[in-house]
């Protein structure tokens, strides 16, 4: 089956969002539409983004997602609800003819991975591992002052727990570019 969605998982800042607008560029044939995790999240009203954020998760995340002090993200029943409703949108998007590139953190490792395969089932999906070293990832996220220090080094490995891929690459020391055409081989058209 022709690949029609590529899902790249990893942590935060792992180099995600870089190799999916190298795939743009590489990638032969339609355009191929970028989405990621923090698409959705920069969608949400603020008081769901920010719940939480100075004193760290609550027991149950609250409503929206919680970002807390050591780097751990915890989220929420309606943020759960939403992201269930972006992956079948994700996935209407594609049965509607568009090729994506999706950019996700499996924080529920497998279980995150099931959902999203249950949302794609019928579709061509290229299933992408992301893995970047924690230490690396953790002097990109200092760097970008963009994160809650402590969520790259937190992600590196528990995104990939019990998650099963067609191809890994890794960014710790590959460039964007090097990753993406690694991964534009294995899409068949």
């Amino acid at each position: 089956m022709p690949t029609q969605v590529i899902i790249l998982n990893g942590g935060s800042s792992s180099g995600k969002s870089s190799i999916a607008r190298a795939l743009q560029d590489v990638l032969p044939g339609p355009p191929w539409l970028t989405f990621g995790t923090d698409t959705l999240v920069e969608a949400l009203p603020a008081r769901m983004r920010e719940e939480d954020a100075e004193s760290g998760p609550g027991p149950d995340g609250g409503e929206g997602i919680a970002f807390g002090p050591d780097g751990e993200v915890v989220p929420g029943a309606e943020f759960r609800r939403l992201d269930d409703a972006w992956a079948l949108g994700m996935a209407a998007t594609a049965r509607a003819g568009a090729h994506l590139v999706i950019d996700e953190v499996f924080l529920g490792g497998a279980a995150s991975q099931t959902r999203w395969r249950d949302a794609m089932a019928g579709l061509g999906v290229l299933w992408v591992g992301v893995r970047c070293d924690p230490a690396v990832a953790a002097a990109r996220e200092a760097a970008r002052g963009d994160r809650v220090p402590g969520m790259a080094a937190r992600q590196a490995t528990l995104v990939h727990t019990g998650v099963s891929y067609d191809l890994e690459v890794d960014s710790s020391h590959t460039d964007p570019l090097a990753c993406a055409r690694t991964i534009a081989v294995h899409v068949s058209g």
